[in-house]
């Protein structure tokens, strides 16, 4: 297509084929006996289109939005909690010892499978329960303060400020990070989320029902998603359960709250694992050029904008040298 127009080798008076010149190259810098704008037939024979273009598989892409789904509908769950706890449906104590519960039992599944190889397995043990036991009784210490950090705040600006704090959790949050990584996820994310629930906290009643919203929130945030990608490494079918179990736990929850917002979060489950899997793969074929011979500047510009184009024309990236204390570092090793 465009290799007969652009090959055309440039036709000039001054310009005679002899059989005694060299063969063309593809050099700007080298001085040739041909016009500066002569192209040979060979001119785009290492052209490549669409390099990058991926073929999705429809139910692969509806199982790995599961890992959205999951971080949506946690942050679903725990502003249902919250709402509980406000309107003294729960208490803080039953949240304590629930959350609490839910962690030993992770950990425990845990221990027994991943941890299990490790030569300093009983340290990792004792250091994590050392761990846990100084964090909770400093945040205990710390919840009447957390109670009271925003009171002079009005209340239109907590809940403002909570739903930015969420959505960059949710913007942020690493989903890519593997299971093998034993390490807080996204700390923009996770501040963004532990942030959110300083502020919802802060409009709880009792300094009871603070630490046991924060300490949920730390396990919430902190630990489950890396409990969640443990999960999804060790069977699709877990993955596929676990989705399914935090939506109907949504569904649960907030259907005494309000039935609107429950059917509103059902449709964009739906909207998020079963359309937008069926939109990438629908504008996927807006990668592939269809020529259609109109007129070459319009059909120019379509290739620009439906293909993608490589080849030896493509921008040098350069080296950067390395800093020079790595040098010398190596050097004096």
């Amino acid at each position: 297509m465009y290799a007969s127009a652009a090959t055309r080798p440039f036709q000039s008076s001054e310009y005679q084929y002899s059989t005694n010149n060299p063969p063309w190259q593809k050099l700007l810098w080298v001085k040739q006996n041909y016009p500066d704008n002569y192209v040979d037939n060979t001119f785009l024979d290492e052209l490549q289109r669409n390099v990058n273009v991926r073929s999705y598989d429809y139910w692969t892409m509806v199982y790995e939005s599961g890992v959205i789904t999951q971080h949506i509908s946690s942050v679903v769950i725990f502003i249902a909690i919250f709402i509980y706890l406000q309107i003294h449906s729960i208490s803080g104590n039953h949240l304590i010892w629930a959350g609490s519960l839910l962690t030993g039992i992770g950990y425990i599944i845990w221990d027994l499978t991943l941890l299990k190889t490790r030569s300093n397995h009983e340290f990792k043990r004792q250091r994590v329960a050392k761990s846990a036991f100084f964090f909770f009784v400093t945040l205990l210490g710390l919840s009447p303060i957390l109670k009271t950090l925003t009171s002079q705040t009005s209340d239109d600006t907590i809940w403002a400020l909570t739903v930015c704090c969420f959505l960059a959790n949710v913007l942020f949050h690493d989903y890519k990070t593997q299971a093998n990584s034993i390490k807080i996820p996204g700390s923009l994310s996770t501040n963004a989320a532990i942030f959110a629930s300083v502020l919802l906290a802060s409009r709880l009643d009792t300094n009871f029902d603070v630490f046991g919203l924060l300490s949920f929130a730390v396990e919430w945030f902190s630990l489950f998603p890396i409990f969640r990608r443990y999960l999804k490494d060790l069977s699709p079918k877990i993955q596929i359960g676990v989705t399914i179990a935090m939506l109907l736990t949504c569904v649960a929850l907030f259907v005494h709250i309000s039935k609107a917002v429950a059917f509103i979060y059902v449709l964009g489950f739906c909207f998020l694992t079963f359309i937008c899997p069926y939109w990438l793969i629908f504008i996927q074929k807006y990668k592939k050029y269809v020529y259609t011979p109109v007129h070459y500047l319009i059909d120019t510009y379509i290739f620009l904008i439906n293909s993608e184009i490589h080849g030896p024309w493509d921008e040098a990236r350069p080296r950067l040298q390395r800093p020079r204390r790595n040098i010398y570092r190596k050097r004096s090793n």
